[in-house]
This record gives C-alpha cells, sequence and structure tokens, in this order.
C-alpha cells in the first residue's frame, strides 16, 4: 500500500453546505488534498483507496437506519477501507455507518435524551494506550448512539452516551462527537439548525459558546496528534 502524505484524503459530506471544518483544515496543512465527495447528490465512491491516503465519512441529520439507496450503498463501501486497511474515521453519523457495517446496532437513548452541546469525555484502558492525552469534554450534536460491534475497541465513554470512540483493526476508527466543529461552524449549526436544539440533553446557544471557550484548544489538540497518528503507516495500535 502507497501512504505517500501527498495523496489526497477522500472526505464524504451529506449536506450541500456541509464543510470538514477543522479536520480538513488540520489535513491540509499536512500536505494533503482533500477530495471531497456527496454521495447523497450522486457522486460516486472510488472502489479502491489505493489513491488516497485515507477516507473521513462526516455526520448530517439523517439516520443510518433511513431505508434510503444511498446510505446502504455508503454503509457498504466501508468495507474497501476495512479491507484494504487504510486510515478511516467515521464522525457521528459516519462512526454509525461503521457500526452498522459491522452488523452492530444505531438507536435512540433509552429516555429519549440528546447530546447537543459539550459533554464530558472518558478514555478506557485502551484509550489511553492509543492516545496518553484526551479532551475531558467534547463537543456534540446527534439524537442516536451506536453500540460496539463484535470485534471493535472501546475507546472511550461518555455518561449519557457510553459509547463515544472505537477502534476497528489497524486504522478504522468510529467518534460520536465533532472534532471537526470550529467557531464559525457553531455560530452556523447554531442559527440554522434551531429546530434541532429542543429535546433533554439539549445545551443553550450561550453554553454551546461558554464551552467553547473552556474546552475547544483540548479538543483542537486532541484532532492534531490523533490525525497525525491515523495517517501515520507505522502507527500499531496496541490491544
Amino acid at each position: 500500500m502507497n501512504d505517500d502524505p501527498r495523496l489526497p484524503v477522500l472526505i464524504v459530506l451529506h449536506q450541500e453546505a456541509s464543510s470538514p471544518g477543522r479536520i480538513g483544515q488540520i489535513l491540509e496543512r499536512r500536505g494533503h488534498r482533500l477530495d471531497i465527495r456527496r454521495p447523497r447528490f450522486g457522486d460516486p465512491l472510488p472502489k479502491t483507496l489505493a489513491g488516497h491516503a485515507g477516507a473521513v465519512i462526516f455526520g448530517g441529520p439523517m439516520s443510518a437506519n433511513d431505508d434510503e439507496e444511498w446510505i446502504r450503498r455508503e454503509i457498504d463501501w466501508i468495507g474497501v477501507p476495512l479491507k484494504e486497511e487504510k486510515p478511516f474515521l467515521g464522525v457521528c453519523l459516519g462512526a454509525q455507518m461503521m457500526v452498522r457495517h459491522l452488523g452492530g446496532q444505531v438507536e435512540s437513548h433509552p429516555r429519549g435524551d440528546l447530546e447537543v452541546g459539550w459533554f464530558q469525555l472518558k478514555p478506557t484502558s485502551e484509550g489511553r494506550t492509543l492516545m496518553s492525552r484526551w479532551p475531558t469534554a467534547v463537543y456534540q450534536w446527534h439524537r442516536e448512539g451506536f453500540q460496539v460491534p463484535t470485534g471493535a475497541r472501546l475507546l472511550a465513554t461518555g455518561e449519557g452516551f457510553p459509547h463515544q470512540a472505537i477502534g476497528v483493526g489497524r486504522r478504522a476508527y468510529g467518534i460520536q462527537f465533532h472534532p471537526e466543529v470550529t467557531l464559525a461552524m457553531m455560530h452556523r449549526w447554531t442559527v440554522r439548525a434551531l429546530d434541532r436544539m429542543i429535546g433533554p440533553g439539549v445545551q443553550t446557544r450561550r453554553q454551546h459558546f461558554d464551552g467553547h471557550d473552556q474546552h475547544d484548544r483540548q479538543m483542537r489538540l486532541w484532532a492534531e496528534r490523533f490525525l497525525d497518528l491515523w495517517l501515520d503507516p507505522k502507527f500499531e495500535p496496541q490491544g
């Protein structure tokens, strides 16, 4: 496999105005071009990732349980990076799609709770083996969570939704939270998605920005360290 850092990273987005945000910025600073595709609007996904350094599937307001043809196609496609052992990262919906691909469950909280805002994060022993420093709180925006599928490693937990980060094989990861969100994105999300800022577990808009002031630096530093490990062909996760 060619893990030349000059290879592009495949970026899969789910809305017309979606952005890879901070994750895209970090990858570009490390010399990667972003190959942005939106399968929901007809963009094809590659049959192999031999020409890419890795792939990131981001989130969206839809569910991995929705019976849409493009969602089923994306879930099936995740077998490509898993089989080829190319770096794969699923963020929120992307993580839930990987769980569905592996036969795991994606479901709502039993009490109907949501996580929208800043919530505590705690690494497991395997998570600390992967990375010694994790953020104490991360930015969340979801109504469903995922179970840990057979063969996956639980890397981080949360109080309301206990499964926050998982590892699969050598190079694949899924995270429930959103390290890609910049301050500008937070402004857009909390204005354009006001209809989804209602319900138990949803923080006020003021809390979103107060949390950014308190916790964003930790989350940004974690994202930079994680992506460096993720793209390092010599990195071998322990455990």
